[in-house]
């Protein structure tokens, strides 16, 4: 587990995009896929919003992706070992990197083929709380073909990272404008933030 930890911090520090490859194990992956799943077709899903508490709004032009926050309280094995994953992601960040970080959340995010989301910051204008930025994606065999990237726009370098199954991206979300291009297939993932309060 380690590994996938010090792929995420390392490659941060090169080029403040961290990258694991393996950081969720195929078998996790699959179980939160299919939880994901569903409660896709349980209709519990719900359309993404921009912004915080009573700024929330819902613009399809800017995002089209659908949610569902999870929460300890569900009491899901798989989520509560995400959940598990996490924690001891955030105390080897704090031990190694002295980030401070005292919380989370997450939410699973769906595309359906025409989806996207447009450029922007993660870090809400009137809230800090919000200091890095994870994604760990939820998509097997996922082919070129598929779009779906996401695109991080960094100077004079941007990058596209394709949401194959495993992966997970850490960045500032404070730092780093990015997008999801259109994806041509469902798109899925673990979206969220470590929190310092």
């Amino acid at each position: 587990m380690e590994d996938g930890f010090e792929d995420l911090i390392a490659s941060y520090i090169a080029d403040k995009v961290g990258v694991s490859e393996h950081f969720l194990s195929d078998a996790l992956a699959n179980h939160l896929k299919a939880n994901l799943l569903s409660l896709h077709d349980a209709d519990l899903l719900l359309a993404a919003g921009i912004g915080n508490s009573e700024k929330l709004t819902h613009n399809a032009l800017v995002r089209s992706d659908t949610i569902y926050w999870l929460d300890k309280k569900h009491n899901n094995v798989h989520e509560n070992a995400f959940f598990v994953q996490i924690e001891a992601f955030i105390e080897y960040l704090n031990t190694s990197c002295y980030a401070g970080i005292t919380g989370y959340e997450f939410h699973y995010s769906l595309y359906e083929a025409g989806s996207f989301y447009s450029r922007h910051l993660d870090q809400f204008q009137d809230n800090a709380s919000r200091q890095f930025s994870m994604i760990s994606y939820l998509n097997a065999d996922w082919q070129e073909k598929d779009g779906g990237e996401l695109l991080i726009h960094q100077t004079g370098n941007d990058r596209k990272i394709s949401p194959t199954q495993g992966k997970t991206v850490f960045f500032k979300s404070n730092e780093l404008e990015h997008e999801v291009l259109v994806t041509n297939e469902r798109r899925m993932s673990v979206t969220g933030w470590l929190k310092r309060d």
